[in-house]
């Protein structure tokens, strides 16, 4: 067998948790990619750019949200910023970063914070119109992209609480 260079070019070529290319039982596997061997194994979070993309993805929203006369009538326009800082921390939260939302906020409880809102499939749909364009806009790696997307996609399909 013929030892072939890693991604990251650590010595041997091996993926750290192998023995001769073979996973060792109990031992992770964890996978060197990219310049400086970042771990493929860190959070979601960390592995998109931390707190500043999800900074960037809630205000690249808000500015299409700001646009839009189905959902913007929602939002607390006299609290934009409050509501642009509360998503971004909840979104950093759920994907691995600081648990400052809930130690703010407490449990998300999203179904019972979104209920006084009258949220259509229409109003659905204006939100994951703006929001897949804030996504598009982070330049994240194709996989990165599609697991934030369908996380998103499906929240705002929970979301959802009337069909008039």
């Amino acid at each position: 067998m013929t030892d072939l260079p890693s991604p990251s070019g650590a010595p041997g070529g091996l993926p750290v948790g192998t023995a001769g290319g073979v996973p060792v039982a109990g031992q992770p596997i964890t996978l060197r990619v990219g310049l400086g061997g970042s771990s493929a194994t860190g959070s979601f979070f960390d592995r998109i750019g931390g707190a500043p993309t999800f900074d960037r993805l809630v205000r690249r929203f808000y500015d299409g949200v700001q646009t839009d006369d189905v959902i913007w009538p929602m939002y607390p326009q006299d609290d934009l910023e409050g509501a642009i800082s509360r998503l971004s921390l909840f979104l950093q939260q759920y994907w691995g970063g600081p648990g400052t939302y809930s130690e703010e906020r407490g449990h998300p409880r999203l179904r019972m914070r979104h209920n006084p809102f009258r949220i259509t499939s229409e109003a659905r749909e204006h939100w994951l119109l703006h929001m897949r364009d804030a996504v598009e806009s982070l330049g994240l790696a194709p996989l990165d992209e599609a697991e934030l997307w369908g996380y998103l996609d499906r929240a705002a399909h929970a979301m959802t609480n009337t069909f008039d």
